[in-house]
C-alpha cells in the first residue's frame, strides 16, 4: 500500500460518526485505519457495524497519544503514513499534493496539508497555522496570532 492513513480513537465514536465519512469519501486510493486507544466507549462496536471497511487496530492500552500511534503503525505498511486526529474534517484532493510533493523531491519527508478552523473555515487552525515555529507554551507562531485570533487563509 503506498498510503496509509491512520487515526488514533480513545471514546471518540462522536468524532467518528461526524468525520470519519469524509476521510472515506476523499482519501482516493488510501488504506484507511482506526487505531483504538482502549476505549470505554462504544467506538469499536461503532466502527464494527458501520464502517466494517476501515481497518481496526485495537491497543492493548491507551498509553497516550505517541505510545498509540507507535503502538498502532507496528500494524500498517505503506510507503507513506497519514497521522490524522479524529476531529478532521477532509475536503477533496487533501491528501494527493502531499504525495506528489513527497514523490518530487526526497529530501522532503514530512508534509502538512492547510488546516481551517472548523468553526470559521476562513482562519487557520492554530495547529496548522505557517511559520515552523513555537512559542514557549508550543503553540504554533504565526503572522497575526494572539491566540483566539488567528490569521485568514489568503
Amino acid at each position: 500500500m503506498k498510503v496509509a492513513v491512520v487515526i488514533l480513537n480513545y471514546n471518540g465514536k462522536g468524532f467518528l460518526e461526524k468525520f470519519l465519512p469524509s476521510v472515506l469519501n476523499y482519501s482516493d486510493d488510501a488504506a484507511i485505519y482506526v487505531a483504538d486507544n482502549a476505549s470505554t466507549d462504544d467506538s469499536v462496536l461503532f466502527l464494527k457495524s458501520k464502517f466494517p471497511t476501515v481497518n481496526l487496530i485495537i491497543n492493548s492500552e491507551n498509553g497516550g497519544f505517541a505510545k498509540g500511534y507507535n503502538d498502532a503503525l507496528k500494524h500498517v505498511q505503506a510507503d507513506y503514513y497519514v497521522l490524522l486526529n479524529s476531529d478532521i474534517e477532509v475536503t477533496p484532493n487533501w491528501i494527493q499534493p502531499c504525495i506528489d510533493l513527497l514523490d518530487s523531491n526526497a529530501a522532503i519527508v514530512a508534509v502538512q496539508p492547510k488546516i481551517l478552523a472548523w468553526h470559521d473555515r476562513t482562519k487557520f487552525e492554530h495547529a496548522g497555522a505557517a511559520g515552523g515555529f513555537l512559542d514557549k507554551n508550543f503553540y504554533p507562531f504565526c503572522q497575526g496570532r494572539l491566540f483566539e485570533n488567528t490569521e485568514t487563509d489568503q
